[in-house]
């Protein structure tokens, strides 16, 4: 059986992922712009040819070039997708041990621009490892079907709904729903690959999901918007009824309600006064309570008036309008989205059956 690696490179596979991963998080990204700085294309050649280096200690050195290669041309499709979008973007960088990356110059202003960016690298990255599986086929080389085996299973995994792999990106134009489903895959695939590299990705998604939809959540402060209402009472004086003092406090029920231009407005009723306001919230918001918090009394020609002031206690929704996609729009991607994740999965199985080869 021809297998992608050998068992005697297993424990020193796993020593260089450590000191890469290490190091990468020593020099908090400084190395990286420097190799940027070195010119469009300076720092991603040196950056190639190091990752070659470095896989070429452990795998034969024309595995380590195709291997590199084939990341390049998934980080290539991310730039092409950049490029049809009109964001800049720097050339690919190459981390050993960890993969590559491109530098965003410009961040997308809507979740469609990102998820169709990100679906350029694996989508690349698909048709190179095709290429590399026909060549394989060719010429049954046992060397072709290992690369074109990775590279289908490299863009795969890339797949999986979790920040900052690109179906996390592409999953923010499908549904935000994705990425739970990513974090229970995310498990099974640490149990299956058992790499360290994998658990940092999947934590610091986990994290990260957690100060977005729960700690900022928890943590959030109401504010309250306040209005005053002159409203005549002479009438319920004639009919008896006791008028509340100065000091009288009371919460109210409410409904609310927003016009054609997105403005919230919160209806107040206190049935007993006959008493009817509307207040309106300068931004889009959750109430939380309406409250009578002051009323003043004040003499008219016409009879006794009260101010009447009412808070409102809400909190202020987020702007979502990043993740606004048209229906057309998270069904194309979805079904182009499921369609290459089935594709490569087929195509891991055919190079399986036919190159013999398997991780």
């Amino acid at each position: 059986m021809r297998v992608l690696k050998q068992e005697e490179s297993k424990k020193s596979s796993s020593l260089w992922s450590w000191g890469a991963v290490i190091v990468l998080l020593l020099a908090k990204g400084k190395s990286l712009l420097a190799l940027l700085k070195l010119g469009k294309f300076g720092g991603a050649l040196l950056s190639m040819a190091a990752s070659i280096w470095a896989y070429a200690l452990i795998y034969p050195w024309t595995f380590a070039l195709g291997f590199v290669l084939l990341l390049f041309v998934h980080e290539l499709g991310h730039v092409i997708a950049a490029k049809r979008k009109g964001l800049p973007v720097s050339a690919p960088v190459f981390i050993p041990f960890v993969g590559a990356l491109i530098a965003l110059k410009k961040h997308p202003q809507d979740a469609v621009t990102e998820a169709y960016m990100a679906f350029g690298g694996p989508l690349l990255g698909t048709v190179g490892a095709v290429a590399v599986f026909g060549a394989a086929c060719i010429t049954d080389s046992p060397l072709l079907f290992a690369l074109s085996y990775v590279g289908f299973f490299l863009n795969l995994i890339n797949l999986l709904p979790i920040h900052p792999l690109d179906g996390g990106r592409i999953a923010t134009a499908v549904t935000r729903w994705l990425w739970i489903a990513g974090l229970v895959g995310g498990l099974v695939v640490i149990i299956y690959l058992k790499s360290f590299v994998f658990i940092i990705i999947w934590c610091m998604f986990a994290f990260d999901l957690f100060k977005k939809y729960i700690l900022r959540r928890s943590n959030q402060q109401s504010e309250t918007e306040t209005d005053s209402f002159l409203f005549p009472v002479g009438h319920l004086q004639e009919q008896g009824m006791l008028i509340p003092g100065p000091e009288h406090r009371r919460e109210l029920p409410y409904t609310t309600y927003s016009d054609r231009e997105g403005r919230q407005y919160v209806k107040v009723m206190w049935d007993s006064m006959d008493f009817e306001g509307t207040v309106a919230l300068p931004r889009q918001g959750i109430v939380e309570r309406v409250h009578v918090y002051k009323i003043e009394h004040l003499e008219a020609e016409n009879g006794l008036h009260l101010r009447i002031h009412v808070a409102v206690d809400y909190i202020v929704l987020e702007n979502d309008t990043y993740y606004e996609v048209p229906m057309a729009s998270r069904l194309k991607f979805g079904a182009g989205y499921v369609g290459l994740a089935s594709f490569l999965g087929v195509m891991m199985y055919l190079v399986h059956q036919v190159g013999n080869v398997t991780l």
